[in-house]
């Protein structure tokens, strides 16, 4: 799987680590930044994860800031991303369940590393249950379709 990976200055010593484990589960990981742990701001890098994987250039994306909910936020605004604050293993596996989410998001303040190393393996080898879930993915989808045409 090819996964696009960014976080802002909060969430940067965790994207390295992210990263690394991603390559460590045989997965292809693009890391779009930031390259220090110099103050950013976080819709910057949110937006070129989200791009990416709305243009379908990579599977899915991964981003780290001091919550999760800046990222969230940005992310969510781009066509065919469904990105996901996720806080546990709970919430990780849900949002993939029944959301069919694309973007994990993270918190690089409220999380330690050994709950992210397993959310992040959690996410990536659960799958979208379908069924009743489909349907209503589907009425996001056309949602947005909707407020798309409206523009």
């Amino acid at each position: 799987m090819k996964i696009a990976v960014a976080s802002d200055h909060r969430g940067f010593p965790m994207k390295a680590k992210v990263v690394s484990l991603l390559e460590n589960l045989s997965h292809e990981s693009m890391d779009l930044g930031p390259d220090s742990s110099e103050s950013v701001d976080y819709p910057d890098f949110a937006e070129v994860v989200a791009e990416a994987v709305s243009s379908g250039k990579v599977d899915s994306g991964i981003l780290i800031c001091g919550t999760a909910t800046g990222m969230c936020i940005t992310a969510n605004k781009f066509p065919g991303v469904r990105a996901a604050s996720c806080h546990d293993e709970l919430t990780t596996q849900m949002s993939r369940l029944h959301n069919d989410a694309n973007v994990l998001c993270l918190s690089g303040d409220l999380l330690g590393d050994r709950l992210v190393d397993r959310m992040v393996e959690v996410w990536l080898n659960t799958k979208f249950e379908g069924g009743r879930h489909a349907r209503r993915v589907e009425k996001i989808t056309a949602i947005e379709s909707r407020f798309l045409q409206q523009q």
